[in-house]
């Protein structure tokens, strides 16, 4: 069976609704140099990078961006360079997350005012713990805050503490014309599930989770917003694309090589490992911020050599110095 196009699947108008993108996005990591400041040229790099090996969408300052280590200024100006690197070939989303609502508000007003952004991903309020009352009330506020910019839900329990049921999703969905999506990272299937047989036409769901990318678009997803198409973009798309194109032979043969990868990206804490892949492969250094570290030598150690057998190496740009750890 021959595998499936690899043009991109979402329009190419950035100005286009999530509802109608599909395929794989990247949730892309942020390049720090070894003082920890910005490494706006490894990022301008990476998302041409990633345009031109067929991504489908980008979503900059999401959790395996470091998004809560980044201070406002240097968190706008990812989102701006990602829009300028990607130059209108591919939509733009951007992550902005707090547990105040207020807060949140304040800063997603901020990013509803920069040319390019095709939606804002947010996630769960983390530590408070709130209701499911609470986070309807939350989501709801972020959305009229930046009507009619579109608004991608972030159902992340295993970060935030609290869990977003599909009740609570289809009341937003049905009560926000502009919440038009969710990235679904609960890691549910059965959640998944009721969650595309239960919300309006039109509203998209995502798998937040790699490995089972494929089982939830088997039950109906529209796609996948990944980690592991950081290091190998191409190939992470393919197999999205496959599956949604019924191909199953194709995605399933990808899915099988890469499972490692899947897995290894959190080996220890992401984007840590990740980050030490693309530093492998010439792509960025290998610098994450505090409270997070790099992974241990033992792990760096398993890393290289599955980045090795899966062929990531092979075509690594060469660094402008010795980017390599060991």
């Amino acid at each position: 069976m021959s595998p499936a196009p690899l043009t991109p699947t979402c329009p190419q108008d950035v100005n286009s609704p999530v509802m109608e993108t599909t395929g794989c996005g990247t949730a892309l990591i942020t390049p720090f140099r070894a003082d920890g400041s910005l490494d706006e040229r490894a990022l301008y790099a990476l998302v041409n990078w990633q345009v031109d090996s067929g991504i489908d969408y980008l979503i900059a300052c999401g959790s395996t961006g470091e998004a809560a280590t980044l201070e406002d200024d240097e968190w706008l100006q990812v989102v701006r360079i990602v829009i300028e690197a990607s130059a209108g070939r591919v939509p733009v989303w951007a992550g902005c997350t707090d547990n105040s609502t207020r807060t949140l508000v304040n800063r997603a007003e901020k990013l509803a005012h920069i040319r390019g952004v095709d939606g804002i991903l947010s996630a769960n309020p983390y530590y408070n713990k709130p209701s499911q009352e609470g986070q309807y009330r939350h989501f709801m506020a972020l959305a009229e805050a930046v009507a009619p910019v579109p608004v991608i839900l972030y159902n992340v329990p295993g970060r935030t503490g609290v869990n977003l049921d599909p009740e609570t999703v289809v009341r937003l969905a049905e009560d926000a014309s502009n919440i038009e999506a969710i990235k679904e990272a609960s890691g549910k299937l059965p959640q998944i599930a009721e969650l595309v047989q239960s919300v309006p036409h039109g509203f998209k769901v995502f798998s937040g989770d790699d490995n089972l990318a494929l089982a939830a678009i088997g039950i109906g997803a529209q796609g996948l917003i990944s980690v592991a198409s950081n290091e190998s973009p191409r190939e992470v798309a393919l197999m999205v694309r496959a599956a949604l194109h019924n191909e199953w032979a194709v995605a399933r043969e990808i899915q099988r090589k890469y499972a490692r990868l899947f897995e290894a990206n959190f080996w220890e804490s992401n984007p840590s490992p990740v980050k030490t892949v693309l530093s492998l492969m010439g792509r960025c250094e290998p610098n994450v911020r505090l409270p997070l570290v790099e992974p241990s030598r033992a792990t760096q150690l398993r890393l290289e050599r599955l980045a090795g057998e899966l062929g990531l190496l092979r075509d690594a740009p060469l660094p402008d110095g010795d980017m390599r750890m060991f």
